[in-house]
């Protein structure tokens, strides 16, 4: 079977707080070590009330020294938001402390509001100078040149992977073109998904870096004891959908007993159409549906996304999918032996 990870946003959910988050967060990825899952990604967003991510490379180096095995990263780095050598020093920084366990994603987006990004960069325009950036990162990376007049320290020489996010045919596109593995984030933006990975696996490049296309899909599960409780469990990233379109960002909500009372038939429509990689339910009906989704578009890894408001819950959640992927990866195997 397919490797199998997690992507987080260190949450805060209402009644709760940053350092809570935190403190989840840090067990979260302790259990997924123990469940085996592959990657533990984080992701860098600004001004969400919801959110305690925004400062990703010392989250990631918070995780990575409560853990041992799993890889760590950040999925992603929003790189219109940050100078390419300051990211390089970060993150040679975590590979000088945790070793060959840290990934590095790239996003382009600003992954906030406009008068945020502004904030966060002052000079801030657009991220039109994104690949040029991502160039530059990465030769920050190389081995430093004796007369190398900017070099990262630490960085230069680390052999940190770099990752394209992207949910758009550009970022497939670029990915292609560097010879960089591709993350798509299907679990929010799944549109240009097929596309994209046509593109992507099409037009591949070599590079030292990676011989061949390898491609992450994002998606979205809640697995619970039964179909029903895990649809009731869906409704808090369902409302947390809406809220944002509404421009109410908040924190992260309770689940609800009916979502139809809370959305308008637009709203539905909005929120089913960006989540529609999605599986929710219980240890059956999660194992049928990333069995039909990984068969249809045959990703390399999956990063699950499981956002359930009480965390005892959503650590439920992690270890269903655990259990039923290992069972859907025993029926593949025997299927082929």
């Amino acid at each position: 079977m397919i490797p199998f990870s997690v992507l987080d946003l260190a949450p805060i959910t209402e009644g709760s707080d940053a350092a809570q988050a935190f403190r989840n967060t840090l067990d979260l990825a302790q259990l997924a070590e123990r469940l085996g899952y592959r990657r533990y990604w984080l992701a860098e967003h600004h001004n969400m009330p919801g959110i305690a991510s925004a400062a990703t490379a010392v989250l990631i180096g918070h995780i990575a020294a409560g853990t041992s095995t799993i890889r760590v990263g950040a999925g992603g780095i929003m790189l219109p938001n940050h100078a390419p050598l300051q990211v390089a020093e970060a993150f040679g920084t975590l590979a000088a402390l945790h070793g060959n366990r840290i990934d590095l994603g790239l996003g382009r987006a600003p992954g906030t509001d406009h008068a945020t990004a502004r904030a966060l960069r002052r000079y801030y325009d657009s991220a039109d100078a994104f690949p040029q950036d991502v160039m530059e990162l990465l030769a920050y990376f190389e081995p430093a040149a004796p007369d190398q007049a900017v070099r990262a320290v630490p960085g230069a020489g680390s052999e940190v992977p770099v990752w394209l996010l992207g949910s758009s045919l550009f970022g497939a596109r670029l990915a292609a073109q560097l010879g960089l593995p591709y993350a798509f984030a299907s679990h929010f933006a799944p549109d240009a998904m097929d596309e994209a990975l046509a593109l992507y696996r099409r037009d591949f490049r070599p590079s030292a870096r990676l011989a061949r296309p390898y491609a992450m899909l994002g998606i979205n599960v809640v697995a619970a004891d039964s179909d029903d409780e895990a649809r009731r469990l869906f409704t808090t990233q369902q409302q947390s959908f809406i809220n944002l379109r509404r421009g109410h960002p908040g924190l992260i909500p309770p689940p609800i007993a009916d979502i139809e009372a809370y959305w308008t038939p637009p709203e539905k429509l909005m929120v089913e159409r960006a989540l529609a990689c999605a599986v929710v339910g219980g240890a059956a009906t999660v194992k049928q549906g990333i069995a039909a989704f990984v068969d249809r578009h045959r990703p390399d890894e999956l990063m699950i996304v499981s956002n359930v408001f009480e965390h005892a819950l959503r650590r439920r959640s992690y270890e269903l999918v655990a259990a039923a992927c290992d069972r859907l990866a025993t029926g593949i195997h025997a299927d082929r032996s």
